[in-house]
Order: C-alpha cells, then sequence, then structure tokens
C-alpha cells in the first residue's frame, strides 16, 4: 500500500482555512480568514486575507475588532464598496498601494 501523499503547508492551510464576507445593510462588515491587517483610516481599511488584498472603503470607518489569531476582522460606518486584488498578482497589488499612498 503507497504511503499517503502530502501536500505542502501553505497548501494545506489554504484549502483547510476558511473566508468569508458579511456586510450588513452597508453599515458594518466582518472579515473572517484575514492574515493582517496593512493600514486603516476613516476612508479605508486594507487587510490581507486567505483570498488576496482586501480593500474596504468608506466614510467614517472604525476598526471594531482585529483578531488575527482567529483571522476576524470588524468594521463599521458607511461602507461605499469593497474590492479583492490577486494574492499573485505582484505589480497590480503593488500599484494598488502606491495610489493609495500617493
Amino acid at each position: 500500500m503507497p504511503a499517503p501523499m502530502r501536500m505542502p503547508m501553505e497548501e494545506k492551510k489554504r484549502s483547510t482555512s476558511r473566508h468569508s464576507l458579511s456586510i450588513d445593510r452597508r453599515e458594518s462588515v466582518t472579515v473572517t480568514g484575514v492574515i493582517d491587517v496593512i493600514s486603516f483610516d476613516e476612508e479605508s481599511v486594507i487587510g490581507e486575507t486567505e483570498m488576496g488584498v482586501i480593500v474596504i472603503r468608506g466614510v467614517n470607518l472604525h476598526v471594531n475588532r482585529i483578531n488575527l489569531e482567529s483571522g476576524e476582522l470588524s468594521v463599521s460606518g458607511e461602507i461605499d464598496g469593497v474590492t479583492y486584488e490577486n494574492p499573485s498578482g505582484g505589480a497590480r497589488t503593488k500599484s494598488l498601494l502606491g495610489r493609495l499612498f500617493k
């Protein structure tokens, strides 16, 4: 009987992890699967998730909760939009961050 194949740690983490996004009445956003929060202010929250970089845009945004151990992020305010950047996007992600920090 052949030995079971083992997946590399990174692939195993991605296949068993969960990412979700919940927006409630454009007043609050809850994100799971958050790896890191890159930056935040009253107009945007930028985080790294298991599915890529997420950008939450709005007015009077407040980070209510960040728990990187459980991968949870909660933001409230007037939510205008949520976008993702591909995790392997490289230049695309850099240009996004470059545009934000101009």
